[in-house]
């Protein structure tokens, strides 16, 4: 290696070094924390033996010694100052690696790749006259002989769209024979990652014109494939390659390798994190997509780049759970002044402390809220034409969001998506009854949430009031009712950068519903699509997505979402289902589940019991506890790791969580959906919204896991399992 020694090095850690160290033995991943931490500092020390690996695919490969068994793969520059961590292993297989991967830079996308170079042998492709029938081929790369092969090429690609997605030039011919997905699934781990999701998402039923927006970047200049410092720099390479830069962030990062999302953010994620926009933007995308991710990513990037002296960040969601978590999560990523300039807060204690500073003269309160109770349980002995569903439900879909207050109001009220057509004699005789409870309320000085959430609007734009806040970021806004959102646009002026909403109609669980641009948001032109799923396997997406099939889902702005148009890149076991005759007999089949997989070094911690209910929850932790086996339940707190066990959540604490291995239990005709959601109404609409939402609760929870997916019941099971 010749390099100047006076200019200052860079080294960069790949995805795949960090990867490669999560799987490495406690001792031997310590003394690799702590030779990373040196290397980083002076990757040119004498201490260093750089050792030349005979039949290395990159002649600029060394590996170096971590301790007896154990070594690193690093390129070390012959020319330049840019050192890169690749890979670590034992001896041999550390050494074999080397001779199987390249380390280069993308003639056509610049991006810095890592890929598997082995030859594939392709068989010639015969051509077969029309009407002729056509003869057996070998598919590449081989697939088993039970499946048939299809006739057809997979892709009609040129190499000019080969080379723009990423497709290595040596690859490029394997590429273009290949007549199935199964053939297209074996490459994967061989092409470089950007080049398989383009061809996979492809393969999947996108356009040439998606992939074109969303993974080629056009450049104004010749790209040189030698310079290793303008590649770290382009997007598509930070979705693999993190330049060292701090050491704190360095040793965080060391003690979690799995947590790739700390700095590992696809091209796809990058576009939306790293720019100003002129204006909201709405980001969808399935469970798993990375769209919390996304929005943190964001606020750290606009605390840093935007705000001026006194400016902050709002960044909210629905529950109190899921602020303490996004919360614990942006401490792992920002500094403590970026941290500083974000405020994370669930939306109902953000109402309530500005209106206490207010001096609001109205208590705040919910449903279940005894006072309201008894005004209701009066305001009803009025009129006994409809059952106490339906006035709960007109109240709560038209009278609060339109903030009816008058008879006038209500009698030209939009009634959309209510399943009971109203005369003016029925509405006369129903707003006796809300006007009853509108009375009761005012002199008891009481108010709903969703009424205080608009008084606070209200209140904003009647005092001029401003507040420190330079950006709304909403996660989780599918849950956000209409009053939410018109709040949150009143925070901040209309401006570049003001709001920024990441959601999925396919994961409301609340039964809010609103529609952006009735709230004021303006998104036209800056709305977004993840299509990506980095947490789960295709096998338990494809299990998720059953459940919501042929559901109508929005897309929050009046639109709808088909939630069809995402994959994920991983596979592995397709989910496990196994059904009980007794209650008894499914607790003993979990108790088994958790003991394999323990038995096979699964840490408890990385397992989760997921159920409808606390109650169900309480028994399976008393089964688990009375054989030995510790448990945590997941409650109002952040999920502490340190804390040892088994986890257990309801499907609606779980949400926004994951774990490596997911056990839905208690999935049975009876118990999932909840019986009163089916029977709470008589409007054929809401239960049918109802159903809906239970649909949505259980595909959330089983997009909990990462790697394998358990649903137990006893009985029959759930309807939403068997169709």
């Amino acid at each position: 290696m010749h390099v100047a020694e006076n200019t200052p090095a860079k080294v960069a850690i790949s995805d795949k070094f960090m990867l490669s160290m999560a799987g490495l033995p406690k001792q031997t991943a310590k003394k690799t924390m702590e030779f990373v931490s040196k290397f980083r500092q002076n990757p040119r020390s004498p201490g260093i033996n750089y050792e030349t690996i005979n039949d290395a695919k990159d002649k600029q490969y060394r590996s170096v010694r971590i301790d007896q068994n154990y070594r690193g793969i690093i390129r070390a520059p012959d020319e330049g100052d840019i050192y890169l961590l690749l890979w670590v292993d034992k001896h041999d297989d550390a050494y074999d690696w080397a001779r199987r991967h390249k380390c280069d830079v993308h003639p056509g996308t610049g991006t810095l790749q890592i890929y598997e170079s082995i030859e594939i042998e392709v068989p010639e492709i015969v051509e077969v006259p029309t009407g002729s029938s056509t003869p057996e081929q070998p598919e590449t790369p081989t697939v088993t002989p039970e499946q048939p092969i299809p006739a057809e090429k997979l892709f009609d690609l040129s190499e000019t769209q080969l080379n723009a997605i990423g497709v290595p030039r040596e690859m490029m011919r394997a590429v273009r024979a290949l007549r199935s997905e199964v053939g297209l699934e074996s490459l994967e781990g061989r092409l470089p990652s950007e080049a398989f999701e383009a061809l996979y998402l492809l393969a999947a039923g996108s356009e040439w014109e998606e992939i074109e927006a969303d993974y080629i970047n056009k450049h104004d200049e010749p790209i040189d494939t030698t310079n290793i410092e303008a590649a770290l720099e382009r997007a598509g390479s930070q979705r693999s390659f993190w330049v060292i830069e701090d050491e704190m962030e360095l040793q965080q990062m060391l003690n979690a390798p799995l947590d790739r999302w700390r700095v590992f953010l696809h091209p796809t994620q990058r576009k939306l994190v790293e720019r100003s926009w002129n204006g909201p933007v709405r980001v969808l995308g399935g469970a798993g997509t990375g769209k919390t991710v996304v929005a943190m990513h964001r606020a750290k990037w606009l605390a840093k780049n935007t705000l001026q002296s006194g400016e902050k960040i709002l960044f909210t969601t629905f529950t109190a759970n899921l602020a303490m978590d996004i919360e614990a999560n942006l401490r792992k990523i920002c500094s403590e002044e970026e941290l500083s300039r974000i405020e994370v807060r669930n939306i109902d204690s953000w109402v309530s402390d500005f209106l206490k500073k207010q001096k609001y003269p109205h208590d705040i309160v919910y449903e279940n809220n005894e006072k309201l109770k008894r005004i209701w349980d009066k305001a009803l002995m009025l009129n006994s034409e409809f059952p106490e569903s339906f006035f709960k439900e007109e109240w709560e879909r038209v009278v609060l969001p339109q903030r009816i207050q008058s008879l006038d109001e209500y009698k030209s009220a939009k009634r959309t998506g209510r399943g009971v057509a109203l005369n003016r004699k029925q509405r006369l005789g129903i707003w006796d009854v809300f006007e009853e409870i509108r009375a009761q309320m005012h002199h008891a000085g009481l108010r709903t949430f969703e009424d205080a959430t608009l008084d606070a609007a209200d209140l904003l734009r009647e005092k001029n009031i401003r507040l420190p806040y330079r950006t709304v970021l909403v996660d989780e806004s599918q849950d956000m009712g209409p009053q939410a959102l018109t709040l949150l646009r009143a925070l901040v002026p209309e401006q570049t950068d003001d709001m920024f909403l990441v959601g999925d109609g396919h994961q409301r669980i609340y039964r809010r519903h609103a529609v952006m641009g009735q709230c004021g948001i303006r998104i036209v032109g800056r709305s977004r699509k993840l299509k990506i799923n980095y947490r789960t396997t295709e096998e338990t997406r494809r299990f998720a997505s059953a459940i919501l099939e042929g559901q109508p889902i929005d897309d929050m702005d009046g639109g709808n979402d088909k939630g069809t148009d995402y994959r994920s890149l991983t596979h592995g076991e397709v989910p496990t289902l196994r059904g009980f005759k007794t209650k008894a007999e499914e607790g003993e089949g979990i108790l088994q589940i958790v003991r394999e997989l323990i038995e096979n070094e699964v840490d408890p911690r990385d397992i989760c019991i997921s159920f409808r209910t606390n109650r169900a929850g309480e028994y399976y932790a008393s089964t688990l506890e009375l054989a030995g086996i510790q448990t945590q339940t997941v409650k109002r707190k952040a999920d502490e790791r340190r804390l040892a066990g088994v986890r257990l959540a309801t499907m609606h604490r779980v949400k926004g969580l994951e774990f490596r291995y997911v056990i839905l239990a208690g999935i049975s005709n009876g118990q999932v959906p909840l019986p009163i959601t089916q029977t709470n109404s008589e409007d054929p609409v809401e239960l049918r919204q109802n159903e809906i939402s239970e649909r949505a609760l259980l595909h959330v929870a089983a997009t909990r896991a990462v790697k394998g997916l358990y649903v137990t019941w006893h009985g029959e099971p759930s309807t939403f399992i068997s169709q």
